[in-house]
């Protein structure tokens, strides 16, 4: 068991709201705005000032240094100022002598606003040319390439689809506490992935350098990708506060809170179309996704250039044309959620292969077989596939699961039943590793032997559940050849390793292993060099008395990677992790309920560094994919009102809407060269299983009400829920 897995069983385990209150701590609240669009006339502020537990209420004019948080973009300001983009938009903070009271007078704030239209869906975004960044497109073949594939297509099919967004529920709501210290300085205790960031965009709200801003994560109590970019204001107020007012400031949102201003996973609507052979090949392939960004670009460039990346998933498509426009609406900016827009391009195709597979009368996991991709194939942004694995993950999970046995099983069934259909689908994945900012692929680590034995090792690593420091701690004994036991992590702090990125892409174990195993490496060639064979704690104790240096700082940079965004071509990937699913379900077709019968992987781990972690993430990321494509609704008003704001209106996914059995297995003797160990990255390519369970229940429910019975109607709208499916089911009736 790890540390941290011990620590969480006792209940030992401490996070921001756990931390020993110091002297004098005060609380803040944020108040926000109530309309999704207008212009902000004035704020009444008297009422909530005169609560006698309130010491000061910030607003734009408060800020020392820039009113902008903005991560890629510069569209963002801390407080709203003239005008409001979406409700929840922070307008005051209100700090007082308790959370409640902060909370009370909160809620004395009266905003005068006058009302505009808002716009909420991202087609009419893209319609009135509102647009976070330009569109861009990848290609393969030219335009007359394209059109001729098309035309020579045996079978074209076209279509639209859309997917919602995913509110992130996890555990420990967004939480900072900031603390003074002398000379100026501030020490933030911050929930984020992303530690520097935090530093970087406090020091511009301040007016400081970075350098007096210290910035320490312990651990968060789930992330999922919502605390990369959105950890930042939250931790920005309090240190703007502390800062002012010369005592330690707290700020935990409540859940409503939580849901209400913070973003979520991007929705996506597209359109496509599809060209295949008689044989079933893929000749041609043109898609358009319109993404929803919300009103501010967060991290949605970023998630838009994902989408387009994985929007062939595993698939070789001889000529493409791929184009997506990041479309600014009036609702809250929507940011990182694990697959980071991946999942969202991956569902396209996948909706495109499945209405092919019905116009063909051949399955569907027939067409994704003929057209997986082999090393040497070119992707549509340019990389050429080294290593790939993607045909033996499919076959050997066909083989190990009776993929052909489940499926004649599935008709059989169907064909003797009326009101319940059993549904199969198959997902195979390929899932690129790296961020795709160039600048973002490096990590530093610092390194210490104590003179008794012990090491302590502090990285860029954020422990948010996933167990990243279990495994530095692995990866750090193996390199220094000792016990496991005497390894400790220091928490992630900006003062032992600067300017890091966060711990997100997959890529944490990964960048931040790797700059663990440089220094781990480092220190064990110094301590090679004095005589060998002695016990670990002796030759640490000879090392000191030879004044051997222990302690050592290390950088990684991940090599051979390269994009060029005015090309749309290049290599952004160090590696690609495959991977197949086999899902089958039940389906009650006169209620419309469904049940997830079981879940078959075999997914490509490369050399794990934790087995029993890595098992773990694959079923926790199945989880959630199927959460996302079936049972979490995340529904707006068409005035930019978020419906499903608590856990009364949005259902989250439990044990009921789990799998009756998971059984995964790990692609054996694959090692990838490029990640530490041989291991590869795990953390959101296992997410995009959940897109099978989709299809199957897809499948069950075209077995009840086939295709020629269902006229242009389709079913390709995620979240595929109860209430969506009878309605399909008998909507005609």
């Amino acid at each position: 068991m790890s540390l941290d897995a011990a620590r969480h069983t006792r209940g030992e385990s401490l996070f921001v709201d756990d931390l020993p209150q110091p002297s004098g701590l005060l609380h803040g609240a944020v108040f926000s705005s109530p309309v999704a669009h207008g212009r902000l006339l004035s704020l009444d502020l008297d009422a909530a000032q005169k609560h006698a537990a309130v010491r000061r209420i910030f607003t734009a004019k408060d800020v020392p240094g820039e009113n902008q948080i903005g991560a890629i973009i510069p569209d963002e300001p801390l407080f709203a100022e003239g005008h409001v983009h979406h409700i929840g938009q922070p307008l005051a903070l209100v700090v007082a002598t308790s959370p409640e009271a902060a909370r009370e007078a909160r809620d004395l704030i009266r905003a005068e606003i006058e009302e505009l239209e808002p716009v909420v869906c991202p087609r009419e975004a893209h319609r009135r040319e509102q647009f976070i960044v330009p569109s861009r497109s990848l290609r393969l073949g030219d335009e007359a390439q394209l059109a001729e594939a098309f035309a020579k297509s045996a079978t074209i099919v076209e279509g639209q689809t859309s997917t919602a967004g995913q509110e992130h529920l996890y555990l420990e709501t967004q939480a900072s506490m900031a603390v003074p210290l002398e000379g100026g300085r501030l020490r933030i205790y911050a929930g984020t992935q992303g530690p520097t960031a935090v530093q970087r965009v406090a020091a511009r709200v301040l007016a400081l350098p970075m350098s007096a801003i210290e910035v320490e994560v312990l651990r968060l109590g789930g992330a999922f990708g919502g605390k990369e970019d959105q950890a930042t204001p939250w931790a920005t107020f309090a240190a703007l506060a502390a800062h002012c007012l010369e005592q330690p400031v707290k700020l935990v949102l409540q859940r409503s809170e939580d849901m209400l201003m913070t973003g979520k996973r991007h929705p996506y609507q597209s359109d496509w179309r599809l060209g295949l052979d008689q044989e079933g090949k893929i000749l041609a392939y043109e898609a358009t996704l319109f993404q929803n960004a919300g009103a501010s670009a967060d991290l949605s460039p970023a998630i838009l250039e994902r989408s387009l990346f994985h929007a062939a998933n595993c698939y070789k498509i001889p000529n493409a044309r791929i184009t997506a426009h990041s479309c600014r609406t009036n609702l809250t900016p929507f940011t990182a959620f694990r697959g980071f827009g991946g999942p969202q391009g991956m569902f396209v195709i996948e909706s495109a292969l499945a209405r092919a597979a019905e116009v063909l009368g051949v399955t569907k996991e027939h067409l994704q077989s003929i057209n997986l991709l082999q090393s040497g194939d070119v992707t549509p942004y340019g990389q050429e596939m080294q290593g790939c694995v993607s045909r033996r993950s499919f076959e050997q999970t066909a083989q190990r699961f009776d993929l052909a046995g489940a499926r004649r099983a599935t008709v059989e069934f169907n064909a003797k039943n009326k009101r319940f259909k059993r549904g199969l689908a198959t997902m195979p994945i390929c899932f690129g590793i790296s961020f795709t900012n160039k600048m973002m692929n490096q990590a530093g680590s610092l390194v210490h032997i104590y003179l008794d034995g012990s090491v302590q090792v502090a990285s860029g690593a954020v422990e948010m559940g996933q167990g990243v420091t279990a495994k530095l701690r692995n990866i750090a004994a193996h390199t220094l050849g000792c016990d496991v036991n005497l390894i400790s992590m220091a928490a992630t702090s900006t003062t032992t390793v600067a300017n890091t990125s966060p711990t997100a892409a997959s890529a944490g174990a990964d960048l931040n292993g790797m700059a663990v195993r440089i220094a781990c490496t480092q220190l064990r060639e110094r301590l090679d060099a004095l005589e060998r064979g002695l016990p670990w704690k002796e030759l640490i104790n000879h090392a000191h008395q030879e004044r051997v240096h222990l302690s050592s700082a290390a950088h990684y940079a991940t090599p051979n990677i390269h994009y060029d965004k005015d090309a749309e071509w290049g290599a952004p990937f160090a590696y690609h992790v495959y991977g197949s699913s086999i899902t089958r379900v039940t389906v009650d077709c006169l209620l419309g309920t469904y049940k997830i019968d079981s879940v078959e992987i075999v997914h490509d781990a490369g050399k794990s560094l934790a087995p029993l972690i890595d098992r773990g993430q694959v079923e926790g990321g199945l989880a959630q994919g199927i959460g996302w494509l079936t049972v979490e609704d995340l529904a707006y008003s068409d005035d930019g009102r978020l419906l499903s704001h608590n856990l009364a209106t949005y259902k989250a996914p439990d044990i009921y809407s789990a799998p009756v059995k998971i059984e995964v297995e790990f692609l054996e003797h694959d090692e990838s060269p490029c990640a530490v160990l041989g291991s590869k990255g795990i953390g959101e390519p296992p997410l995009m299983y959940g897109i099978g369970a989709f299809f199957a229940i897809r499948d069950a429910a075209r077995a009840f009400r086939p295709v020629e019975r269902s006229g242009a109607e389709d079913l390709l709208c995620a979240p595929l829920t109860p209430e969506r499916l009878l309605m399909y089911l008998h909507g005609n009736r």
